[in-house]
């Protein structure tokens, strides 16, 4: 993994865009006296880090926005499990576009887009919710058969747009030269 000098503000930048729409600018329903469900993007910031840069960096943007924003904000205990779920929503979407040549990269995107956010969002996280602190099953997926399909179609929708303009924007480049 060889980061690129001009790539460390960027990821910096976001780092802290995850931080800020995590921990500041997203709606918490507390299930339980414990945060159970969070609807918010804090997600898409990581997303585009292991769509643009690769699942590496996908990952420690993850790691790194989830350990942060702890130190920023803590909501409680500081649990690694957490941090584990971050860092998969940087590294299943970077590697689905950047380790697969199946379809287009469009294609890939949403399909990483949606594995994450299923696979993540959907099981993992009502997994650690429910052996950490013992909630009700019910009471994790019901509310997340809404919030995940939204999740993909909006992550994958402004994924999708950025996308759209940073490749125009690179071959523009390329063909001015």
């Amino acid at each position: 993994m060889k980061v690129k000098l001009r790539d460390i503000p960027i990821l910096g930048m976001l780092i802290a865009l995850s931080i800020i729409l995590t921990r500041f600018a997203s709606v918490r329903i507390p299930i339980g006296g414990i945060e159970g469900i969070r609807i918010g993007f804090g997600t898409l910031p990581i997303i585009l880090g292991g769509i643009f840069f690769g699942p590496w960096l996908g990952m420690m943007v993850g790691a790194f926005a989830d350990v942060v924003g702890f130190i920023l904000s803590p909501l409680g205990p500081y649990m690694p499990h957490f941090t584990l779920t971050s860092a998969l929503y940087g590294a299943i979407p970077g590697m689905i576009v950047h380790a697969f040549s199946f379809s287009t990269v469009e294609k890939r995107i949403v399909l990483g887009i949606t594995i994450a956010q299923v696979g993540v969002g959907g099981m993992l996280t009502p997994y650690f919710l429910h052996t950490i602190f013992g909630m009700p099953w019910q009471l994790l997926i019901i509310p997340r058969l809404f919030t995940v399909p939204i999740n993909i179609a909006l992550s994958s929708l402004l994924c999708l747009s950025l996308h759209r303009v940073f490749a125009s924007s690179f071959t523009a480049k390329k063909e001015s030269l």
